[in-house]
This record gives C-alpha cells, structure tokens and sequence, in this order.
C-alpha cells in the first residue's frame, strides 16, 4: 500500500476503520481481494509475483497492512514486503514475537512500515527505527515514510477520513481514495524522484499508463467481531476493473 488513513478505537462499537490505497505497477501480475486457497484462514488481494500481499485479514480476527519507504538509493531487496503480512495473517504468534522476528530480519527487505492488529491491540513498525510502537486510540495515517508524515495527500484523505467516523460506510471510505487531485509544488515533499515523480505520486489516487493505484480498499471492524470489507482494482489511467465486498 502507498496511503493508508485509519482510526483505532479500542472499547468503540467499531474498534478499526481502514482505508488503504494500494499503488504499483500495472504490469505486476495481482489477484483481487478473496479467500486464499492455500491459506483459507486468510482474506486479502495477493501479488501474483512474489505471492505475498498488501492489506488482509483472517478469520482469527487479525489484520494486517504495510507501506513501502520510498527511498531511491536502498540497497535491492532479497525478499518481497508482502509475505511479512501474509505470514502473520497465517500464523497464531503475538504480535510482540511477531515483531521481534521481523526486526531481525528487516534489513532483507527495502524499507517497509508494518500494520499488525488484533481485537485488542495495533501496533505499526518501522523498518527505519528499531522498536515497534503500540498504537493508543487515535486516527493515523501512513504514506511512503513514517507515521503521520505530514505529506499532502496523508493530510487530505486523514481529514477527510476523520467527518465520516461517526456513521463510517464503504462507499464514503472508497470517496476519500478517489480524490485524484495533485498537491502544489513548492507543498512537495523531497524523496529523491524528481520533481515530476514526486507531483504524480502527491494524489490520493494515482493513475497514469504505467504506474498507479491498484486497489482501494474500506474495512470496517466491529466489535463483536464481524467484519466488512471492500476492494475495488483499477488499471492504467485509473480504469476500474471490479469490485468486492467480504462479509465476516
């Protein structure tokens, strides 16, 4: 995922609300939100590529999601960044040995943050710091740094994310992703892609002929467990390929 706004609310009736665009390439061969054959506890879109995937959920109750860093001169990755949140979403580990693995192991993947959440507990880690940071309730947002980074497109879609917390709906969620808009230059943030790169990559929604959003997706959690979730994809120029919805 490139841009995830989210709200932690332990004790709410609705304890996790997301909403999480995925950006890539669209020639990256992907499959979209579903129960995964091979892993039937584990509900999430999946890259075809490398088999992991972006943002899921299991029928535990966990969630998980992550953001790359975008940082031109990391060293190449060995692994890909989404099996991190397709193993936890496939194991019964607590979330603090899950990260203590992780931790370990970060410098074999490019700069990542992690999203990891159960019914009672989020927590997000950064691969650029060495401790993971339990989350107190509060609205957050992630793009391609680290926590609350007050990038443009993070302040727009986390405002507007925050008016539809007291009757959050899929389709207002999903309207928050879709704002295609780019931020002013000199509001630019400087990561070393250039300032063309850096523009096309300041809107919510991101779509060109190459690279773009791939995937919006709304979940709401509640607290009795069930769970509401829909995706829909997208290909080059933003064209929307179809639409999912997964009740728990």
């Amino acid at each position: 995922m490139c841009l995830i706004v989210f709200a932690w609310r332990p004790g709410h009736a609705q304890p996790l609300i997301v909403a999480a665009n995925r950006d890539e390439f669209y020639a990256r061969p992907s499959l979209p939100l579903a129960q995964w054959a091979d892993a039937p506890q584990v509900y999430a879109g999946r890259d075809q590529e490398a088999g992991g995937t972006w943002l899921g959920v299991s029928a535990e109750g966990r969630f998980a999601a992550l953001t790359n860093i975008r940082d031109p001169h990391q060293p190449p990755a060995r692994k890909s960044r989404g099996e991190l949140v397709a193993r936890f979403l496939s194991v019964s580990l607590p979330i603090d040995d899950y990260l203590a693995d992780v931790n370990g192991r970060s410098i074999e993947y490019a700069g990542f943050n992690l999203l990891l959440g159960t019914q009672d507990e989020l927590w997000h880690y950064n691969a650029n710091d060495t401790e993971p940071t339990l989350l107190a309730a509060g609205v957050y947002g992630l793009s391609n740094a680290g926590l609350d980074t007050p990038w443009p497109k993070l302040l727009k879609a986390k405002a507007a994310f925050s008016e539809l917390l007291e009757d959050p709906q899929p389709e207002a969620l999903l309207g928050v992703l879709s704002d295609p808009k780019t931020a002013p230059f000199a509001e630019l943030p400087d990561t070393g892609v250039g300032l063309a790169t850096e523009s096309l990559l300041s809107s919510v929604f991101i779509s060109s002929p190459s690279y773009g959003t791939r995937a919006s997706t709304a979940l709401i959690v509640n607290a009795d467990g069930t769970r509401r979730m829909v995706e829909r994809s997208f290909g080059p120029y933003g064209g929307q390929l179809g639409e999912v919805e997964l009740n728990f």
